[in-house]
């Protein structure tokens, strides 16, 4: 039978040594199913970037279609993702921004993010633990506004 330390990969402490009780913390949180919200912190601390989701199925396939005109087709303003021009009924997608995009050049983009490609305004994901992440973004950046209105009432 192998001794706790054999088993455990560890070896006893020396006379007068104190364990590490910070290292066993973080063990514990993340053995106990935490580490999706430890990611999350280590990422607000050390500034880490998470992959962006693609955009909600749902809210795509909701997103307003209309046809070029023949008045906006005369204002020869072109789609910022193929750069070409929107010509008379060609078929428009508009983000929640306000900007038009031909259909078959936005619906790949929405695909692989969730932003628009020239403001980054997000739209919502299916990934929950993405959408948790915009929320607590948003509360901290609330939060760090809330604080500099209250420090500029107090000395401003």
């Amino acid at each position: 039978m192998a001794s706790y330390f054999d088993e455990h990969d560890c070896e006893p402490l020396a006379d007068g040594q104190q364990p590490n009780h910070l290292l066993h913390m973080a063990r514990l949180l993340l053995d106990s199913g935490l580490a999706a919200d430890w990611e999350l912190e280590y990422d607000r601390v050390f500034g880490g970037e998470r992959k962006v989701p693609p955009a909600s199925k749902e809210v795509v396939n909701n997103l307003p279609t209309s046809l070029i005109t023949p008045a906006e087709a005369a204002l020869e303003k072109k789609c910022p993702v193929c750069i070409g021009l929107f010509d008379e009924e060609d078929e428009v997608k508009q983000l929640p921004c306000l900007h038009r995009f031909h259909t078959n050049c936005i619906i790949p983009w929405l695909q692989r993010v969730n932003s628009c490609p020239l403001c980054r305004h997000e739209l919502p994901t299916d990934d929950p633990d993405y959408e948790n992440y915009r929320k607590h973004k948003a509360r901290a950046k609330q939060r760090e506004y809330e604080l500099d209105t209250l420090h500029n009432s107090m000395f401003g």
